[in-house]
């Protein structure tokens, strides 16, 4: 590959799970794979890496946390905050090794959520920097394949302003292919249809439905904490009021001149996705969303992330405007 693919799409729409799918699939062609999620603290469950590069990851760890003592120690604890720099760079001096280590590896990275804890300028110039990864190594390699996604709204624009990757959205699981996820839960339960109309397809509120017994205002109620969506909705005017109240009947009003300072903020929160492409699947990962599916909350231009957001916020506008 020439460019470093950037992969976008909703909280919990599968990203990682495709990234660990493709860990197996690479594995078995003999590539060396570096997998980091900087959503997670435990050293197990951020970092994963194929077996015959523990040594080459060792020795880029203990420069970072402090010596072998410190190393055991972070594999059972909160060792981000431990290291003495971000794991961002981490990822890419891993990698330098292993070019440095091995004769002409073929060499797989994953980044997932890779930009949470970066500002929007830092993410761009974090792609460049796997880019120049690919372009100018410091040593030969055979193969080079990397990825970095997110569900992070705003980096997207800033990274697409530069020629440094590949951008392809991402979307939550299709119909048919959620109802096999569906089929695999056990117990009683909602109908499809129910669940599909809550979710969306996005496999992550499943697993919530699942886990909270299907109390869907459980559901609901911690969206609503999570995301703040009292305080955030008490900042707005009333012409926003009025614009979110419609985008959660129909979202492509937010891209409407008048709506796109809101379209902002609700890209900011995680709660919306903007500027859908269109549904050719060449340009997706996986299948793309319809082109227009106002019972989940999908427009041509914007998509709630998933419908359990969408009835978050309209909760949150009937108790605080009871309307």
């Amino acid at each position: 590959m020439g460019l470093p693919i950037v992969v976008y799409g909703p909280e919990g729409c599968g990203k990682t799970a495709w990234l660990r799918q493709s860990i197996k699939i690479l594995e078995e062609k003999d590539f060396k794979v570096v997998y980091v999620n900087l959503t997670e603290k435990i050293f197990e469950k951020a970092i994963f890496y194929t077996e015959d590069l523990k040594n080459i990851v060792e020795e880029v760890m203990k420069g970072v946390v402090g010596g072998v003592a410190q190393l055991a120690q972070s594999y059972t604890s909160d060792f981000l905050s431990r290291l003495s720099e971000p794991l961002t760079t981490l990822v890419l001096k891993i990698v330098y090794m292993i070019m440095r280590k091995l004769h002409k590896p073929k060499i797989a990275v994953f980044v997932d959520e890779a930009f949470q804890n970066i500002n929007i300028k830092e993410s761009a110039l974090y792609v460049k920097a796997f880019l120049n990864m690919i372009e100018h190594p410091p040593a030969e390699y055979e193969k080079m394949i990397a990825v970095i996604t997110t569900s992070e709204g705003l980096s997207r624009a800033e990274i697409g302003r530069h020629e440094w990757s590949y951008i392809r959205p991402m979307w939550n699981m299709s119909k048919n292919d959620f109802r096999e996820l569906y089929d695999q839960i056990p117990g009683e339960k909602p109908s499809f249809e129910d669940v599909w109309r809550l979710s969306g397809g996005n496999p992550r509120i499943l697993r919530e439905l699942y886990m909270a017994n299907w109390d869907v205002n459980e559901i609901i109620n911690d969206v609503i904490d999570r995301k703040r969506l009292e305080v955030f909705i008490r900042s707005l005017d009333d012409h926003d009021i009025d614009r979110l109240r419609e985008a959660t009947i129909d979202p492509d009003v937010l891209f409407e001149k008048e709506g796109l300072q809101l379209l902002h903020k609700l890209v900011e929160m995680n709660l919306i996705i903007d500027d859908l492409p269109e549904r050719d699947v060449k340009r997706w990962i996986d299948l793309p969303p319809s082109r227009k599916d106002l019972e989940i909350g999908v427009g041509e231009h914007v998509a709630w992330q998933t419908p359990i957001y969408r009835e978050a916020v309209k909760m949150t506008l009937k108790k605080l405007y009871k309307s």
